[in-house]
C-alpha cells in the first residue's frame, strides 16, 4: 500500500469516527498534537479541535516532555528465570528420566543450572516445554528373554490374514473382586468437606473375588465358567471338558480351528497337553507375558469397566454382572478385536517384542 501524508483537516476527520476504550491513537495524530503544543496551543483546545478527550492530550503532551518523543514505551515484565536454552536441556532432561517426579527435576535443576527454582516453577516450565504428567499405562514386566520370544513368535505369525485370525478360539482367565463403597477415584466436595465420612474412598484388604474362564472368537462369544479361589491342572481340564466342546462347536459348526491359550502353570502341565493331544484339540503355541497379542484381554478390560459401573455389593451380585455384560458383547466388537491381531502383531514387531499400545 502506498502511503501519503494526510493534511490537518483530514486527520480531524479521522478523530471524529469514535474510538473504543483503550484503542491506540495513530502516530499522525499524535505529531499534530506534539505541533499545536510547540505552537503554544492549549491542551484543552487541542482536544476539542481534534475531538479528543483532554486526558488522552494530557497524557501525550507529558510523554512528550518527560521522554522527548511520541512513542508508547514498550512495557516491563519479569523476565524468565529460565531462557530457551535452559527450556531445551530440561526437555531432554524430562525426555530421558520420563518416570522422575517433579520434585526429583527439580533437584536435578537446582544443581544444573546453579539458580534458586521451585517446583511450581519446574512445574510450568515443564508445560512451557509441551509437556504434561500423566498416569503411566500399566503394562507387565518383560525381560530381554520374554522380548525375544515374543519378538520371534510374532514374526513368525506376522502374515497371517485376518480370516487365519479368525479360526482361532481364544480363552484366558481373570480375576474380579467384589467392590465395596465408593469406587471412583474423584469426590466432589468443598475444602471443608474432606474430612466428611461420605467423601472417603473405602478400601478392603482382602476383597472376596471370583476367577473367570471364558473363550470367545470373531462368530461370537463362548461358554463362561466362574469359581472361587485358585485352580490347577485338574480342575483346568475338568473346565475343558464342560466348556471346550461345546463352544467349539456352537461357533464354528465343524469348521476346523486352533485353540489359544497363554502358558500359565495349568495350561502347560504334562496332563493338560495329554487330555489335548487325546482330543485332537490343535493348539496356538503362545509366548510368555504376551497380553497385547490375545483380543480377548481387552473383553475382559470392558467387562471390568462396566462391573465397576454397576457396583455389585455380594459374590451373587459380581457373578450375575459378569455373565450379563459376558453376554452383551456384540458380534461387531468381536469381529473388530480378531481383526486388529495383524496390526498387533506387526507392532509387536516394530517395537523388537516390547509392550505395545494395545
Amino acid at each position: 500500500m502506498i502511503g501519503y501524508k494526510k493534511s490537518f483537516s483530514e486527520w480531524q476527520c479521522l478523530s471524529e469516527a469514535k474510538m473504543g476504550r483503550g484503542s491506540p491513537i495513530p502516530t499522525m495524530l499524535c505529531r499534530k498534537i506534539v505541533e499545536q503544543y510547540q505552537k503554544g496551543v492549549t491542551q484543552r483546545k487541542i482536544a476539542k479541535t481534534l475531538q479528543l478527550s483532554s486526558s488522552t492530550v494530557h497524557n501525550i503532551i507529558r510523554r512528550f516532555r518527560e521522554s522527548g518523543t511520541i512513542s508508547v514505551r514498550k512495557g516491563q515484565w519479569r523476565k524468565p528465570i529460565l531462557d530457551a536454552r535452559d527450556l531445551r536441556t530440561l526437555k531432554r532432561h524430562c525426555t530421558t528420566n520420563r518416570n522422575a517426579t517433579v520434585k526429583e527435576i527439580t533437584e536435578w535443576a537446582q544443581e544444573y543450572f546453579q539458580k534458586s527454582l521451585s517446583v511450581n516453577t519446574i512445574h510450568r516450565a515443564i508445560r512451557r516445554c509441551q509437556r504434561k504428567l500423566y498416569s503411566a499405562k500399566k503394562k507387565p514386566f518383560l525381560s530381554k528373554i520374554h522380548k525375544l520370544r515374543c519378538f520371534h513368535w510374532a514374526r513368525d505369525h506376522v502374515k497371517w490374514s485376518v480370516a487365519k485370525c479368525k479360526t482361532v478360539l481364544w480363552s484366558d482367565e481373570s480375576r474380579f473382586e467384589d467392590l465395596f463403597g465408593n469406587v471412583g477415584r474423584h469426590v466432589i466436595q468443598t475444602k471443608e468437606d474432606k474430612d466428611n465420612p461420605s467423601c472417603y474412598q473405602h478400601s478392603v484388604q482382602k476383597p472376596a473375588s471370583l476367577m473367570v474362564w471364558g473363550c470367545m472368537s470373531a462368530c461370537g462369544m463362548g461358554s463362561l465358567h466362574v469359581w472361587k479361589g485358585t485352580i490347577n491342572a485338574e480342575k483346568y481340564i475338568q473346565v475343558l471338558e464342560q466348556h471346550i466342546l461345546p463352544s467349539r462347536r456352537h461357533l464354528f459348526q465343524g469348521r476346523p480351528c486352533i485353540f489359544q491359550q497363554d502358558n500359565a502353570r495349568p495350561h502347560s502341565a504334562s496332563i493338560t497337553t495329554s487330555w489335548l493331544r487325546r482330543r485332537r484339540i490343535r493348539v496356538l503355541k503362545w509366548p510368555v507375558c504376551s497380553p497385547d497379542l490375545s483380543p480377548i484381554e481387552k473383553i475382559w478390560r470392558i467387562i471390568k469397566r462396566k462391573v465397576r459401573q454397576r457396583r455389585p455389593k455380594t459374590i451373587e451380585q459380581l457373578e450375575a454382572c459378569i455373565r450379563h455384560e459376558w453376554e452383551s458383547i456384540p458380534i461387531a466388537k468381536l469381529e473388530k478385536l480378531v481383526s486388529s491381531v495383524p496390526r498387533r502383531l506387526l507392532s509387536v514387531v516394530r517395537r523388537r517384542g516390547d509392550a505395545t499400545q494395545w
